[in-house]
């Protein structure tokens, strides 16, 4: 007997043209992480910021900080 929830056919069905404001902000925060080069102290540095661009960590160069969001399973990406 094949049993489908309502609810998870829905969320498989977003469009995401029609996304709100606030699903956007959600989408992808637990699988995705953005890296920034910025200044910390004088120093060049690197920040780690979920989707939603709440600050997670920073790292002393690029290659630890993807190493630190590969490590917590997710995926990286580089913000210039």
């Amino acid at each position: 007997m094949n049993t489908t929830d309502p609810q998870a056919d829905a969320n498989a069905r977003i469009d995401i043209r029609h996304l709100t404001q606030v699903q956007l902000q959600q989408l992808g925060v637990s699988q995705l992480a953005y890296v920034k080069p910025v200044m910390l102290n004088g120093a060049a540095a690197f920040a780690i910021h979920a989707a939603d661009g709440s600050p997670m960590a920073v790292a002393d160069d690029r290659d630890l900080a993807m190493a630190a969001i590969v490590q917590h399973e997710m995926v990286a990406a580089l913000v210039h």
